[in-house]
C-alpha cells in the first residue's frame, strides 16, 4: 500500500509562521487540530485562505493541515495563505504564474515598527507646549 503523497512549504506574514501540508483530498481545512471556521472568526481571514484555491480552480480537492503559531488572526491568515500557496506551486508549478500575478508567492515583508524611545510608541509624540 503506497504512502499518501503530502505537499508540506511554510508561509510568514508578520510575527505569524504556518506549516501548511496539503494532501488530495475532500476539501477539510484544518488548522491546530480545529475547523478553519472554528479556528478562524472572522469571515475575511477564512476568505484568505481559501484565496488560492480559488485562483487555481482547486476548491476542494485538497485536505489542508496546518499549524500555525505568532501573531493574531489576520496575521496568521496571511502566513497559511502563504504556505498554501507554496505547496500548491509544489504540487504542480504551472500555478506559479497566476499565484504570482495574484501577488500571493511574495511574502509581505510589513512588520510592526518598533517604539522607540522618548516617545510614546513608534512615531507618537508628547503633546507640544509652545509655552
Amino acid at each position: 500500500m503506497a504512502a499518501e503523497k503530502y505537499y508540506y512549504a511554510t508561509g510568514r506574514r508578520k510575527t505569524s509562521s504556518a506549516r501548511v501540508f496539503l494532501k488530495p483530498g475532500k476539501g477539510s481545512v484544518t488548522i491546530n487540530g480545529k475547523k478553519a471556521s472554528d479556528y478562524l472568526r472572522r469571515m475575511q481571514s477564512q476568505m484568505i485562505v481559501e484565496q488560492p484555491f480559488d485562483l487555481v480552480s482547486q476548491v476542494g480537492k485538497f485536505d489542508v493541515n496546518v499549524t500555525v503559531e505568532g501573531g493574531g488572526e489576520s496575521g496568521q491568515a496571511g502566513a497559511i495563505r502563504h504556505g498554501i500557496t507554496r505547496a500548491l506551486i509544489a504540487f504542480n508549478p504551472d500555478y506559479k504564474k497566476s499565484l504570482y500575478e495574484a501577488g500571493y508567492v511574495t511574502r509581505d515583508p510589513r512588520m510592526v515598527e518598533r517604539k522607540k524611545y522618548g516617545l510614546r510608541g513608534a512615531r507618537r509624540r508628547g503633546q507640544f507646549s509652545k509655552r
